[in-house]
């Protein structure tokens, strides 16, 4: 189908602005025009609280955000922001995991990781993984009832909270509950993918960002077939937690999904896979331009994460 026409607005609207590549920009400059992400955000529902807290990572203290729910939430859901590795804070998803807290009635917790080029790989998956172990070692005072731990990001957090699952299966712990993939990058070492192809540009993330970020991220391109960088490429997909897979058609990295969840589906997996259709990458920080896909997506996501946590 077409681009959905609230979406196409927006896409009008920012070529009308020329609003650049991010691969046409240097680091600091992609970083600034990412914060602006947060005027295309709607306002999002109240927490019975947020806090700011520090967990111990392994190069130093991490922050992190905790968003509590009204009522009596049931487990804790990790988050881990997009961005490619290089931009991106929780302060761009402080709205969207609002939304999500309380739509799925559980704990958020927003992880504040090293972002690259300062940290290359593998710095970003080690702290998303050091954060979660801190999440479950704490979850009884975290002002929720346990039922389980979820992982879940989007785009790049997408990949980090796939590499998580991965870790934590590989590592012996800690026990998750479900993993939630919002338009995730599980390939690294190859961008040669019909949809790469369709959707290079004129979707809001173009195949050349991608590579820009790919190449800060993991500019050792002997690591990028790593299972750490590039789940797609382990070995063995067997004993992961259940998963929800989200991607979008008009997404470079649309076939990342569908890849990702057909693997572990073949390694005996259970996997939702949900399809928007007329939409582009980045509709989790787009909650008011694109509120026709955010919605949806939050629902969709909120059910599976209840469902997951009892």
């Amino acid at each position: 189908m077409p681009v959905h026409p609230q979406t196409a607005e927006l896409l009008a609207a920012m070529e009308a602005q020329g609003t650049p590549d991010f691969a046409d920009l240097s680091v600091s400059q992609a970083r600034d025009l990412a914060a602006a992400f947060k005027d295309m955000q709607a306002p999002a529902p109240e927490m019975a609280s947020v806090r700011d807290l520090t967990v111990p990572g392994p190069a130093g203290n991490l922050p992190v955000r905790v968003y509590t729910p009204t009522g009596s939430p049931r487990g804790v859901l990790v988050y881990f922001h997009g961005g490619g590795w290089v931009i991106g804070t929780i302060e761009i998803v402080d709205s969207p995991c609002r939304a999500l807290a309380d739509a799925a009635g559980c704990v958020v917790v927003a992880a504040q990781y090293r972002l690259a080029p300062e940290s290359a790989y593998p710095a970003a998956p080690e702290d998303c993984y050091a954060v979660t172990q801190w999440v479950a070692e704490h979850e009884a005072e975290l002002g929720t009832e346990p039922a389980g731990i979820v992982v879940a990001g989007d785009s790049a957090g997408g990949n980090l909270a796939a590499v998580v699952a991965l870790m934590a299966r590989d590592r012996g712990g800690p026990q998750l509950a479900f993993q939630a993939l919002i338009y995730p990058v599980t390939d690294v070492a190859s961008f040669e993918t019909d949809s790469y192809g369709q959707n290079a540009e004129g979707y809001l993330l173009t195949a050349r960002s991608m590579r820009w970020f790919r190449d800060h991220y993991v500019p050792d391109e002997s690591r990028r077939a790593e299972p750490y960088a590039s789940p797609l490429r382990a070995d063995d997909l067997s004993g992961l937690p259940p998963a929800f897979v989200a991607v979008a058609e008009f997404d470079p990295l649309h076939d990342d999904g569908e890849r990702y969840a057909k693997a572990l589906e073949q390694a005996g997996g259970q996997v939702e896979l949900k399809r928007y259709e007329g939409q582009i990458h980045g509709i989790f920080w787009l909650s008011g331009a694109c509120s026709q896909a955010f919605d949806p997506l939050v629902s969709d996501l909120a059910a599976a994460v209840r469902k997951a946590l009892g």
